[in-house]
């Protein structure tokens, strides 16, 4: 792979000690162009703005998918380890398909975060919860005006040193259950990680933080009475026993960390199912003492305690916090696997040498 260092790090200039989330970014990024019916080679070069056509398909029509992985500095041993960077290699896939963009070769996706990772591994920060974030982006380049897919594409890939992303929140999050607004539909693409799925959230969340919540708890877009997703995260409640989270059904993203949330609880002999939830049946289950907890789940975020829900004026309160809580030691787990404190039983990581 062709790679061009930066003259002089920008490294120094880091503030480690108060990290946001994606206010700095790394050194280089990779650059792979589609065109004339192949992928190139992809190259590292510094970070710096990419030249695009003001008629560029990609700022008129939206044909633009991303993804969003994690890179952890071991707490023992120093080293940098990618979080199921597979994972995100096949749902990266999956979007491109939804927009009829050329399929990227999940091995040279692969590579090509191995090698940046591994260039700018400084970056990494060494606190516990913090983690270099790694933004991959394909984006329509041609310019042009007609309604159709552009011809040639661009992959970038760029990294930035993050704290948690609600690491300024309060401890548990306050989600209103939105009735009006609508984030997917069947048959729409709400299971691709799409430019647009984002922008149209964007409304209704500012609106909701502005009325005193933390985010928006997303329903069915037919009914407005199933749950589907919590802000940017999949979404978990335990009911008795029972944890229970929305079905993927097309409409709700297939999360890395949902899934591997149920890979943990399975593995501790926790129920687990994936089904519709209604939202009466959380009113209900408050109302009978059932609605143990519930929390979200997020490659930003990681899980994250959920405290109350406004559901038609009246919120649905969870109880306290306790030591039974799942959320905390799934949080602990997770970070333990992803900082290289606990075994690593399913391969989820792939270590950055160099």
């Amino acid at each position: 792979m062709q790679v061009e260092k930066v003259a002089a790090s920008r490294l120094a200039d880091a503030d480690f000690m108060n990290l946001g989330f994606g206010d700095v970014f790394s050194d280089h990024m990779v650059t792979c162009k589609f065109e004339e019916g192949n992928w190139s080679e992809p190259k590292i070069g510094p970070f710096e703005p990419i030249p695009m056509s003001p008629a560029s398909l990609a700022l008129h029509y939206g044909q633009t998918v991303f993804e969003g992985l994690k890179a952890f500095r071991g707490t023992e041993d120093g080293r940098v380890r990618l979080f199921r960077m597979d994972k995100n290699a096949d749902r990266l896939q999956d979007s491109c398909e939804r927009l009829c963009i050329p399929v990227l070769d999940r091995r040279i996706f692969i590579d090509a975060i191995t090698e940046l990772v591994k260039l700018d591994q400084e970056w990494a920060p060494s606190n516990r919860g913090e983690a270099l974030y790694v933004r991959p982006i394909v984006i329509a380049t041609e310019g042009h005006l007609a309604v159709r897919p552009s011809a040639s594409y661009m992959l970038v890939i760029f990294t930035s040193p993050v704290c948690e992303y609600f690491a300024q929140s309060r401890s548990r999050l306050y989600l209103k259950a939105e009735e009006r607004f609508t984030r997917a539909a069947p048959g729409g693409t709400g299971y691709a990680k799409t430019a647009s799925n984002y922008a149209v959230t964007l409304r209704p969340i500012n609106d909701s933080v502005n009325q005193g919540y933390d985010q928006i708890l997303w329903l069915d877009g037919q009914s407005h009475r199933f749950v589907e997703e919590a802000g940017q995260m999949n979404i978990f409640f335990r009911l008795g026993e029972t944890v229970v989270t929305p079905e993927l059904g097309g409409t709700i993203l297939p999360g890395v960390t949902r899934d591997s949330v149920l890979t943990l609880l399975k593995e501790q002999g926790i129920p687990c199912l994936e089904r519709r939830v209604l939202m009466e049946e959380l009113v209900d289950a408050e109302a009978a003492g059932t609605l143990q907890e519930s929390f979200g789940a997020g490659t930003a975020s990681v899980v994250v305690p959920i405290g109350r829900i406004n559901y038609l004026g009246n919120d649905i309160c969870l109880p306290e916090a306790s030591n039974d809580d799942l959320c905390p030691a799934l949080y602990d787990q997770i970070l333990g696997i992803q900082h290289g404190e606990l075994e690593d039983r399913h391969q989820w990581m792939t270590t950055v040498d160099g």
